[in-house]
């Protein structure tokens, strides 16, 4: 058989002229290239849909594909019945047919209407392109000009370790979708969203019309957008990692050595060497967020320190700080 066109068009066997036509319709505002982002996958979805109402709407073609198959019926080869089988079940196809498709955008016109221009998706001028300035027949059959339903917008929590590695999340959504007669049904779906390393609080992925479908209206956009969750060590600025140590005076004084465990799991030290003051910020190059547009760069760590006093000293501790430290003050 191959192509299964009543697969495509989501109709029975038995379908009438006006169940193929509700199917084409609802399929069609969906799948029109025009509303869709990704082009290319909707341009291949609008020319089956487009090609199974051209074969199952002409008598001819259709009876051609029940009997035949794609194969037959675009290669024009039918293999010999028996008398009998035509006689008790239908004519024999015309021997001279060959298969001619109908281009998919005038289809729509047929099904739509024409827009003012004479074009069902072409610009004035007889330009090829296609453009927005479509007029529809809703579902219901009253005419007007389809709306689109407002987005529908769902916050996507990631902790910092997957913005920084990256990751995948698998999203299940439920939907209402409309059936070959126009009857809404429940529809579950499993939605895969990528996480990119360096994406930022908000990141938007969108998922063209997968909200609800509802007769005569264009089911809404579902947008995720990012949003961080908080991390117990570091903070985000942009591309760079920020976190906040604190050190003893004494240290502040004779030195320390830094050991963070990073996002991804590596330890990496930051020695301080140079005497430290309070607010005083230490900055490790390419220690921070990967950028987006560059994974193999990335922002910078920044250690805010604080230096810790101590909250009281002995006379004879004042008196050694005195001793140690006078002739340098």
């Amino acid at each position: 058989m191959g192509v299964d066109y009543y697969n495509i068009l989501k109709v029975n066997r038995n379908a009438s002229d006006e169940d193929l036509k509700k199917a084409y319709r609802r399929l069609a505002m969906i799948w029109h290239p025009d509303k869709n982002a990704n082009k290319l996958e909707a341009e291949n979805k609008f020319k089956q849909i487009s090609e199974a109402y051209d074969v199952l709407s002409d008598p001819q073609k259709r009876q051609i594909y029940d009997l035949y198959g794609e194969e037959g019926l675009k290669s024009g080869q039918f293999p010999p019945q028996s008398r009998r089988f035509y006689r008790d079940n239908q004519q024999r196809p015309n021997p001279n047919f060959r298969f001619n498709p109908r281009n998919a955008d005038d289809i729509y016109a047929e099904i739509f209407g024409e827009n003012s221009n004479g074009n069902a998706g072409g610009s004035s001028g007889g330009s090829n392109g296609r453009e927005g300035n479509f007029r529809y027949t809703t579902m219901n059959g009253a005419a007007g000009a389809s709306r689109k339903a407002p987005p529908v917008e769902k916050v996507l929590m990631c902790s910092l370790e997957e913005l920084y590695t990256g990751s995948t999340r698998k999203m299940k959504i439920s939907r209402n979708v409309l059936d070959s007669h126009g009857r809404p049904r429940v529809l579950e779906e499993i939605l895969t969203i990528d996480i990119k390393p360096g994406w930022k609080k908000g990141t938007k992925i969108t998922f063209p019309e997968k909200g609800n479908e509802e007769p005569g209206v264009i089911p809404a956009d579902l947008t995720f957008t990012v949003d961080e969750k908080p991390h117990p060590i570091f903070t985000r600025d942009g591309n760079d990692l920020v976190t906040k140590q604190e050190i003893s005076l004494l240290e502040s004084l004779t030195g320390k050595t830094f050991e963070l465990t990073m996002l991804d799991g590596r330890n990496i030290t930051a020695p301080l060497t140079e005497i430290v003051k309070p607010g005083q910020e230490i900055v490790v190059p390419n220690e921070g967020m990967p950028l987006p547009k560059d994974r193999r760069r990335k922002g910078n760590l920044r250690i805010q320190i604080d230096v810790r006093y101590p909250k009281r000293l002995s006379e004879s501790q004042k008196q050694e700080l005195r001793r140690v430290l006078g002739g340098n003050l």
